[in-house]
């Protein structure tokens, strides 16, 4: 893993005995002891999550908010300072480019989130189109690392380390303020459908603040959470993961993501064609199952309706919480109402489709 990036906490997770992979092309920490206990940790405590491998871009400028309403499906207009706004970057022909998170600082100055896998490209869709516009486009990524604290007592850990009062920062926004001495963007979002914040800080700050934060976190039950941990938490809060549940392929409506798709806001790339995909309807859409069973569908695994292959599992894993496999698929529409089953390695497992999230969630 010679030529894997690095996020600035390397040297924390190695000493934290974190089980390192290739990520995206990041060394990252897959677990420390176990996936099921870290993802226990976060439903029930607090888990810390390294999440520096995330791109950061800047979009600034008079034209910046024009700029971004073009070219995200969601409606950048609505924003004000402080405000987070969830939604997708689409192509022309209405499949997703990444999504991603944009925080809104001022009228002329957001922070756009990106997936690891997708900043080098997000950013060149971005500037490739931003000509026109009066505005810049500038990849932070190197400047930043992030932390994500997510749990029922989150909030609760947290507070001992900043002055700034943190009941007030609702869910989607965020506040600028210390975080044990270290400036911070303290923002109450995450990806495990649990309360709790993502901290943004410079490169250089990122392991004194994490050390703080688990020395402090530790009484509350903190400990360190890998990957592992954060893909089975989303699949089970049914949060959407580039390259499974959206892709170039996947539009935000076959996903069940049309609440992120605002036609009446004018136009923004992929309208067009969303717009008529809406019209017809949708000939495919992701749905999520269940089992019943602890052996775990994988992505790709074959969803078999009464007729025969209807469609593949996009995301698979065991629920801790449920003890059970749990997934989602993209399937053909009309097999929604249809008994089916996957096939995993020539056995075929009932499938029960479900309305995420699959355990009761209380985020802020």
């Amino acid at each position: 893993m010679t030529n894997l990036r690095k996020t600035p906490l390397h040297s924390f997770h190695v000493r934290q005995g974190g089980r390192m992979v290739d990520f995206a092309g990041w060394e990252m920490p897959v677990q420390y002891k176990s996936i099921l206990e870290e993802h226990k940790l976060v439903r029930r405590t607090a888990g810390l999550f390294d999440v520096s491998h995330m791109g950061e871009a800047e979009v600034r400028g008079p034209d910046a908010r024009r700029f971004l309403n073009y070219m995200v499906t969601n409606d950048v207009a609505k924003l004000y300072p402080g405000r987070v706004l969830y939604t997708m970057m689409c192509h022309p022909h209405g499949g997703v480019v990444d999504d991603l998170l944009v925080y809104m600082r001022d009228e002329s100055d957001y922070l756009l989130c990106l997936n690891a896998g997708n900043t080098d490209k997000d950013v060149a869709w971005l500037k490739e189109h931003v000509v026109g516009f009066n505005c810049t486009v500038t990849d932070r990524s190197h400047a930043y690392a992030q932390l994500a604290i997510q749990g029922p007592r989150a909030a609760e850990l947290l507070q001992t380390l900043t002055s700034m009062p943190l009941a007030p920062i609702k869910y989607y926004h965020f506040a600028h303020g210390e975080v044990a001495g270290v400036r911070c963007l303290i923002s109450r979002t995450g990806y495990t459908g649990e309360d709790g914040f993502e901290l943004y800080c410079a490169s250089a700050a990122a392991e004194p603040l994490v050390e703080a934060v688990l020395e402090a976190g530790t009484p509350f039950g903190l400990e360190p959470a890998g990957l592992g941990a954060r893909d089975s938490l989303r699949l089970e809060a049914g949060f959407p993961l580039y390259g499974h549940e959206i892709t170039d392929s996947i539009s935000p409506l076959v996903a069940g993501l049309g609440w992120t798709v605002k036609f009446d806001k004018g136009d923004f790339i992929g309208a067009p064609a969303l717009k008529g995909e809406k019209e017809r309807g949708p000939a495919q859409k992701i749905v999520f199952f269940k089992t019943g069973d602890r052996r775990i569908a994988r992505a790709g695994a074959p969803v078999i309706g009464p007729r025969g292959e209807v469609g593949r599992v996009a995301s698979g894993t065991l629920s801790p919480i449920l003890n059970e496999a749990i997934g989602s698929a993209l399937i053909a529409v009309p097999a929604g109402a249809e008994p089916l089953a996957v096939d995993i390695r020539g056995v075929r497992i009932n499938l029960q489709l479900v309305r995420p999230p699959f355990v009761p969630l209380k985020k802020n």
